[in-house]
């Protein structure tokens, strides 16, 4: 499934198998949460030579909640529009709500698409409890950013 995206320099398609080890690759490379990477729930943005530039997943979790995760774009493809690509469709497949967590200073990007802070209080059990976990790394020395639970209605 090729979809045209706003540049024609790369193009939007669903990931099969032989793209696994790639979009590990990538997360490791952004360093972002590497688990939970199931190929088959991926979104790969593709360079006109065919080359992987970028992807997105919709993550489901045991407590029903659903997160857009793993938003990752090669460092010379950034500020092209490449991430607002993958996460316009992923939230085109999935216009429910949403969840998210990301780095403090990412909280802007995903108000543009109407994601806001949520309360810990009104957070699934999933996000309780890595929001517990995040906020037990910073007493411990290793976080050096916040972390952000958002939800998009």
């Amino acid at each position: 499934m090729e979809t045209p995206s706003l540049s024609q320099a790369y193009s939007l398609r669903k990931a099969t198998s032989s793209d696994a080890a790639s979009i590990h690759q990538l997360i490791s490379l952004v360093h972002i949460n590497p688990m939970g990477l199931s190929w088959q729930r991926f979104i790969l943005a593709i360079d006109s030579q065919g080359r992987m530039i970028g992807c997105g997943q919709l993550k489901p979790h045991s407590d029903g909640s659903l997160e857009l995760a793993s938003i990752a774009v090669l460092p010379e493809w950034r500020s092209k529009g490449v991430a607002r690509t993958i996460i316009e469709y992923l939230l085109q497949l999935h216009p429910a709500t949403l969840y998210l967590t990301c780095r403090a200073e990412l909280g802007p990007l995903y108000q543009k698409f109407g994601f806001q802070v949520v309360n810990s209080t009104e957070l699934p059990t999933y996000f309780k409890r890595i929001s517990w976990l995040v906020n037990l790394f910073p007493r411990l020395g290793h976080q050096p950013d916040r972390l952000l639970v958002m939800r998009r209605n």
